[in-house]
């Protein structure tokens, strides 16, 4: 298997919704995307597959060194293989790959967020970094579309914390900063529970729609950000955030019930999303 192989096999394998906006770029742009967000599932997987902490310290430790070499011009691994050849022509520099292990790095660190602004520290790392370097493959000609792309990335990042609530606690983790849950009245061992009785509680349903309020003001916010003259090259961006946001309004409508499973759209779903984004441009 070729590098782009692998990585394309490693972005159509993972079901995720940036897969199918993916599609609708130009072949350099597409490969670009392609071995990028293949860097980052094998980054987060040392996470979310995770069973010794220590050996997970490792892993990362081990990417963090297979940057350095690959910036340093001998890539080891089929991702970074098939991203060092785009690597310049796309501005994606090892600052944003260490950035991205360090976002990872805190979820072996730390379980649970303070407040929101702590929460905004690690969305920056984990999600606003990747926004702007697919902002920089997409294209663009103004510093406003990187404003755009890091409050698209955590308003997407929110999505995923409010759809992954159960997951996230079956890991031992949540995400949902402590003062809000305070603010609440919302238990940590209600939501580690899950299956509790009082998991979907009045007092949890209106914490998970005071995240989702935040989430969709955050579109909002990211899609204002976005200059015209660059609406067309980051099409593709807006895709995703069309997907995402679609997800969003699916757990709302099923009133929150992310404690015992997670929404998806299905393929299809994603693909028409993608298409009708494609063909309006907005």
């Amino acid at each position: 298997m070729t590098p782009a192989e692998y990585v394309q096999k490693r972005a159509a394998g993972s079901g995720s919704s940036f897969y199918y906006a993916f599609l609708f770029l130009p072949p350099p742009e597409r490969a670009a995307i392609t071995a990028f967000y293949a860097f980052c599932r094998e980054v987060d997987d040392v996470v979310d597959e995770m069973q010794d902490p220590s050996v997970a310290a490792r892993k990362l430790q081990w990417w963090r060194e297979e940057v350095q070499s690959a910036y340093a011009g001998q890539p080891t691994h089929p991702v970074t293989q098939a991203l060092m050849p785009l690597a310049p022509r796309f501005t994606i520099e090892a600052a944003h790959l260490l950035a991205i292990i360090d976002g990872c790095q805190m979820d072996l660190d730390q379980t649970r967020f303070l407040d929101f602004a702590a929460l905004q520290r690690y969305c920056h790392l984990v999600a606003g970094i990747v926004g702007e370097v697919a902002a920089n493959i997409f294209g663009r000609s103004s510093e406003r579309t990187v404003q755009y792309a890091h409050k698209l990335g955590l308003a997407m990042q929110l999505t995923n914390i409010i759809r992954d609530v159960g997951d996230d606690a079956r890991r031992g983790r949540i995400y949902l900063p402590v003062s809000e849950l305070q603010r609440f009245d919302v238990k940590a061992h209600e939501i580690l529970k899950r299956e509790s009785p009082w998991g979907y509680s009045e007092r949890f349903t209106a914490l998970m729609r005071f995240q989702a309020e935040r989430a969709h003001a955050t579109y909002d916010e990211a899609l204002a950000l976005l200059p015209e003259a660059d609406r067309a090259k980051q099409k593709t961006g807006l895709m995703m955030a069309n997907i995402y946001r679609t997800l969003l309004r699916e757990v709302e409508a099923g009133g929150f019930q992310v404690l015992h499973q997670r929404t998806s759209l299905t393929p299809l779903r994603k693909l028409w999303i993608a298409a009708r984004t494609h063909v309006r441009g907005r």
